[in-house]
């Protein structure tokens, strides 16, 4: 084995502090979100609008349905019966394409790899602001605790991703010192 590649493993993300646990909690519950979507996405491409709209009308039939606020089964009943096959399509290529960035970013991040960080902060950024724009058309209280929320990932991911460049800075080898010496000399004598 190589002493200068570590082994293969999924986890190689250590966390030092509270915040880097929060940090490792919060990706962990990105990951989680990205795999439900995947799962989600796969769903709607074998689903019909109809398949839907039944399952709709079971959820609000359900426990499920009578424990929540009628305004949760009326809006899925109402999201079910307006739902055509593009429609459909539509979802399936969100869900999958979030789904599928959520993934391979929180698995290169719990490996520890540097050039994740900023495309996570990217990623993030890109829903936030996705996010503001559906605040202004129609606010709700569970979108504003999901832009919180990832407003509080950005801000961990973005904590971690400057300790993990200083800390690759400080562990890098210095440079041979005979290799690294510029000589420079003008053409004025003394």
């Amino acid at each position: 084995m190589n002493p200068n590649h570590p082994p293969h493993r999924l986890v190689t993300f250590r966390p030092r502090d509270t915040l880097d646990r929060l940090f490792a909690v919060t990706i962990a519950l990105k990951g989680l979100d990205g795999l439900l979507e995947l799962i989600g996405g796969l769903a709607l491409l074998v689903i019909t609008p109809e398949q839907v709209e039944r399952i709709a009308s079971l959820f609000a039939a359900s426990v499920f349905g009578h424990t929540l606020p009628d305004t949760v089964a009326a809006w899925a009943l109402a999201g079910a019966e307006r739902l055509t096959s593009g429609g459909v399509a539509i979802g399936a290529t969100y869900l999958l394409v979030h789904g599928i960035v959520k993934v391979v970013l929180v698995v290169a991040l719990l490996r520890d790899q540097l050039w994740a960080y900023p495309w996570m902060i990217a990623a993030l950024l890109g829903f936030v602001a996705f996010q503001g724009y559906e605040l202004a058309v129609a606010p709700s209280l569970g979108l504003v605790g999901l832009t919180v929320f990832d407003i509080a990932v950005i801000a961990l991911t973005w904590r971690e991703y400057s300790r993990g460049r200083r800390r690759r800075a400080a562990s890098a080898p210095a440079p041979d010192n005979d290799a690294a010496q510029v000589e420079l000399r003008v053409g004025v004598p003394f």
